[in-house]
């Protein structure tokens, strides 16, 4: 499980609405979280699925941590997974991969 910066951010990650399923279609979810990639992003209700990725907790100013998307994808790569074409594996599904045992660098 991931821990966020302040309370505030760990309160606006974990949104969730009684009207809405979906986090883009309410207008009370403000901030996203992808756990594999590390990155934040406050969304963009204008119907579609965009956020705009941020550094820094608009909260506590607290910088966030760097973006492990590229890692992501050269790890998938170094064991000869492509994620357009092949099945990721659970553990790349979240941020379980970042502390397996496989992952020493």
């Amino acid at each position: 499980m991931t821990h966020h910066c302040c309370e505030e951010m760990t309160s606006q990650v974990n949104w969730h609405c009684d009207q809405h399923d979906d986090p883009f279609s309410c207008p009370d979810a403000l901030v996203g979280f992808t756990a594999k990639f590390q990155e934040y992003g406050l969304f963009i209700h204008d119907g579609g699925t965009s956020r705009i990725g941020i550094v820094f907790c608009p909260w506590c100013g607290q910088r966030l941590p760097e973006s492990q998307r590229d890692r992501w994808f050269e790890e998938l790569e170094s064991r000869g997974i492509d994620p357009w074409e092949d099945e990721v594996p659970a553990e790349f599904q979240d941020d379980r991969w970042l502390t397996s045992p496989q992952e020493k660098r």
